[in-house]
């Protein structure tokens, strides 16, 4: 097969390479999905960059955002308090030594960090200034409220992001881990103050944990048309073929226990990755493929947020929005995880 060619099977687990140097030469023509309201285009699986500079190191932290890339990917998230900045300093001095900071998509978050907490509008500018800094660069292209900081009103929260907008150096912003009321609440402020609209909404989401997204939230995104971006969307690697695999061998069977992230170890995890692995064997795909290309058709999705602790494990996750699903298929899955 030439390289930039794309086989009628298309599946880039097939295409999984042995090295690095492989990966970064295949060339495909990926899809991308339009966030509304910003003129922003983005490849439908998002990069976490969460544990850059802390459990991943900088060298494999570079060789998965080349990967990411090479495989079509743009979107990066990432925010002020992982690894204390360190998370946006990767990615800055990678995007400086690659050149192509007009290539992505750079999402970050503000409201935890410990030099500026919270979400004022003192706190917000300076963590955004600071945030730009460490990631060489003149402008955020989505900024999330990353706490709902109850302390301050949202019209100074919502006044100090749109001056930011206004600056240009935020192009939209979106609220992460906020509830359904809060998310509405939010939305008529912006309206009352004639500022920016939110677009964006991150929060947990995923076949195995549905029920605090479905609800309010997902109401509410849809009324307002946002553009959702799960988070936790492979339920902390329970659904990733490699990391899945070492968490269950230590936690057996039966023992009621949970990981350190805080999934649980239930008959119901156990029931949902069955029949999650039997589709992904019929298919000839990982789990987390399937479970991706699951959450890639429900509404309002546009792009789960992945984390990976490696390189390789990109094919895995980066190859769903090629899959289709059959109508079989999504049934035994909503059955298993509703």
């Amino acid at each position: 097969m030439e390289i930039g060619t794309v086989p009628p099977a298309f599946s880039l687990a097939a295409l999984a390479p042995t090295t690095l140097e492989t990966a970064v030469i295949v060339g495909v023509s990926r899809p991308r999905r339009a966030v509304a309201g910003t003129g922003l285009d983005v490849f439908p699986i998002a990069l976490n960059a969460k544990h850059f500079g802390g459990a991943v190191s900088e060298e494999t932290a570079v060789e998965i955002l080349d990967t990411f890339s090479a495989l079509g990917g743009n979107l990066i998230d990432t925010a002020d308090a992982y690894g204390e900045g360190r998370s946006e300093q990767i990615i800055g001095r990678w995007m400086q030594r690659r050149g192509n900071r007009d290539r992505l998509v750079i999402a970050t978050k503000v409201g935890r960090s410990v030099a500026n907490p919270g979400l004022s509008a003192a706190a917000i500018t300076a963590s955004v200034a600071a945030s730009m800094r460490r990631l060489c660069t003149d402008r955020l292209d989505v900024l999330y409220l990353h706490v709902d900081d109850t302390e301050v009103p949202f019209e100074e929260t919502l006044l100090a992001v749109d001056e930011l907008i206004r600056r240009e150096m935020v192009r939209t912003f979106g609220l992460s881990d906020h509830t359904g009321t809060r998310l509405l609440a939010a939305r008529v402020a912006c309206a009352l103050l004639g500022v920016a609209p939110m677009t964006v909404l991150q929060n947990e989401y995923s076949l195995l944990h549905r029920s605090g997204y479905e609800g309010d939230l997902a109401r509410v995104a849809e009324q307002q048309g946002l553009a959702v971006m799960p988070r936790f969307p492979l339920a902390g690697g329970l659904l990733l073929t490699a990391a899945a695999e070492s968490r269950m061998r230590a936690h057996p069977p039966g023992d009621g226990r949970h990981s350190s992230d805080g999934v649980s170890f239930s008959r119901r995890t156990r029931r949902i990755r069955a029949v999650v692995g039997r589709i992904a064997d019929e298919l000839g795909v990982g789990p987390g493929t399937v479970a991706l290309a699951w959450l890639l058709g429900r509404p309002g999705v546009v792009a789960p947020v992945v984390s990976v602790e490696s390189a390789p494990q990109l094919f895995e996750v980066m190859s769903a929005p090629e899959l289709r699903l059959t109508r079989h298929h999504l049934a035994e899955l909503e059955r298993v995880s509703r």
